[in-house]
């Protein structure tokens, strides 16, 4: 599913209309990507969290050479699945 069809989704279940939808998706997004970089953590109950990680400098390999390389620490985003969302998709 890509935005558009989520936005489709989204207007057809909750009656608003696809501009609607789009703006309260986009607002949505917008938010929890703001406070994951302003280092908030973010979580929806049953839904799942988003929280900052750093991820810490290590050995990797060149997979064309072999030749030892050195992986800088990453700050990344990280995102956990709550019970009741793991519950579903299985």
């Amino acid at each position: 599913m890509n935005k558009v069809e989520l936005v489709n989704s989204i207007s057809e279940k909750s009656g608003l209309s696809k501009k609607d939808s789009e703006s309260a998706l986009t607002a949505t997004l917008e938010s929890i990507v703001g406070a994951v970089s302003a280092n908030e953590k973010v979580a929806i109950t049953g839904f799942g969290t988003w929280e900052k990680k750093i991820r810490a400098a290590r050995k990797g390999h060149n997979p064309k050479t072999g030749e030892e390389i050195d992986i800088p620490e990453a700050t990344v985003p990280k995102f956990h699945a709550g019970k009741a969302f793991k519950e579903s998709v299985q």
